[in-house]
């Protein structure tokens, strides 16, 4: 029988955070002849988010994908986002749930088969995101070769 973890008063129990043994790659998604979305997730700090999403495309391209589409969501170009200008609009999706809706649309106007965003994604994101726009959802860091684990 499993002991019961002690709560702390009135909140909830401590979260494991020691980090994973591996990292851990969805499972690859070829992308030769595909057609992609991009999308990033900048503040508004960030000022060549054009530059980095140029080179995101050009990775996609180099795999053999098509891009079809680029979306951006920017944080803290309003008065109110500047207080919150470096985290995600939502843990969920990374992005707003206005911004999600407007990929999905997308997607389905462009009959893409996969979206690859710039910003990295936890597996949850992922998977959600994924549900969402009812295609396989990648970040760049999975577009890149595992590092070689030689030692």
């Amino acid at each position: 029988m499993k002991p019961h973890r002690r709560l702390r008063r009135g909140r909830r129990p401590v979260r494991d955070t020691r980090p994973l043994k591996g990292r851990r790659h969805p499972p690859p998604v070829g992308l030769a002849g595909v057609e992609v979305l991009v999308v990033g997730y900048f503040s508004a700090r960030q000022q060549r988010y054009a530059a980095l999403m140029d080179e995101l495309a050009d990775t996609v391209t180099a795999l053999g994908a098509r891009v079809v589409g680029r979306s951006v969501q920017r944080r803290g170009v309003s008065d109110g986002g500047v207080k919150a200008m470096d985290r995600p609009y939502s843990s969920r999706t990374l992005v707003s749930a206005g911004k999600a809706r407007e990929i999905a649309c997308a997607r389905a106007e462009t009959g893409a088969g996969a979206v690859v965003f710039l910003n990295p994604l936890t597996d949850h994101q992922r998977n959600v995101l994924a549900e969402i726009l009812g295609c396989p959802v990648l970040s760049a860091a999975d577009l890149r070769p595992p590092p070689s684990e030689s030692g």
